[in-house]
């Protein structure tokens, strides 16, 4: 049975959308380098939309050097990393998948939160902020697990969104652009529910990583903490000089 996977021209040209989704599946090592993509008429079919639709995104992917087309021979991946705008060091997921690692990612849940007034969320947000949780697998086995805090004017995102699309192409897509971002990063426990999900033992020392993101104004768009079982791997980062 075929998954169709939600597009909607309200987001933007359905090529753009779908050549983004196809980018994050390369990035993420859902499509290994080395091997071919769907075919279009399977991705006719699980987008639901034309032909042309699906060789514009690929087109699109063919120019920025992530995919090769030959005739006869379908559509091979030939690139599995992207360009940093804040640096030369390259993504840690993109660092996992040139390693021959696969990482998945699979949204558990999105809601609406209420901030009490003194608390960090609502120094960051103000009364309420969308909350997003992630689960990230690293070869089939749970390894990092995100939550993310953004404005409230992000409620709208369908849950087929987050799920389909990486966060940060959202916001992209929503005319949000992120000029700034600070990191944290500190050894401490996760809440409960956390280690239960990445099936570590209570009280297990993690990497915690805080994220703060900023708008061209300073303004904070997103908050996120995520927690890392570094005894599975590593946390690394590559620079090219």
């Amino acid at each position: 049975m075929n998954v169709i996977v939600n597009v909607s021209p309200k987001n933007g040209p359905l090529y753009l959308q779908i050549k983004n989704i196809l980018k994050d599946r390369v990035l993420h090592g859902v499509y290994p380098i080395g091997t071919n993509i769907p075919s279009e008429p399977q991705l006719e079919n699980e987008f639901d939309v034309s032909k042309i639709t699906v060789r514009n995104a690929i087109k699109e992917l063919v120019q920025e050097g992530y995919l090769e087309k030959k005739s006869g021979k379908g559509t091979k991946v030939i690139q599995n990393t992207s360009a940093s705008k804040l640096s030369k060091g390259k993504r840690f997921t993109e660092v996992l998948v040139g390693e021959g690692h696969k990482v998945q990612k699979k949204l558990l849940q999105a809601k609406l939160v209420y901030n009490a007034e003194g608390t960090e969320l609502y120094q960051l947000f103000g009364e309420r902020c969308l909350s997003i949780e992630r689960l990230y697998h690293l070869d089939e086995v749970p390894y990092i697990h995100y939550t993310h805090y953004l404005i409230a004017r992000m409620e709208d995102i369908e849950l087929s969104d987050l799920n389909a699309h990486s966060l940060y192409g959202l916001l992209d897509e929503q005319g949000i652009s992120l000029e700034k971002f600070r990191d944290e990063f500190a050894v401490a426990h996760a809440p409960f529910h956390v280690e239960e999900i990445l099936r570590v033992k209570k009280g297990s020392p993690l990497l915690k990583r805080s994220r703060y993101s900023y708008d061209e104004s300073g303004n904070v768009i997103e908050y996120s903490q995520g927690y890392y079982n570094t005894q599975m791997q590593h946390y690394v980062v590559n620079y090219d000089v």
